[in-house]
């Protein structure tokens, strides 16, 4: 059972990885700015993807064998967000479009 859980934490972490192309620094620096607060589905306070950013950084500057269940988990709804959404890419310059600006709160810069 422990063997099962390990392949699933190593299949996990390495999906995370891959989808998310932004480094904690950058993800940091990009949180701060206006066109990252001004996306995202909110209830009037910060938005889901923001505060998940929020997380992802604290999970790139985590070890591995440091990753909590529910760590993990987030990890997981992440990878799902990013391939959901770089399928609903939109026609032309994808520069200075929510889109990429929502993908980027959520560590996925698509320019990248």
């Amino acid at each position: 059972m422990a063997a099962q859980q390990d392949t699933e934490r190593d299949e996990t972490v390495s999906a995370f990885h891959e989808a998310v192309n932004m480094t904690a620094g950058q993800l940091e620096k990009w949180l701060a700015t206006y066109e990252s607060k001004s996306v995202g589905q909110s209830d009037g306070g910060e938005s889901v993807g923001h505060a998940s950013g929020r997380r992802i950084i604290k999970s790139l500057k985590t070890n591995t064998s440091d990753l909590t269940d529910k760590d993990l988990a987030h990890m997981r709804k992440v990878v799902g967000y990013i391939h959901r959404h770089i399928e609903q890419r939109p026609d032309g310059d994808i520069t200075d479009t929510r889109w990429r600006y929502s993908l980027m709160n959520w560590g996925h810069d698509p320019k990248k």
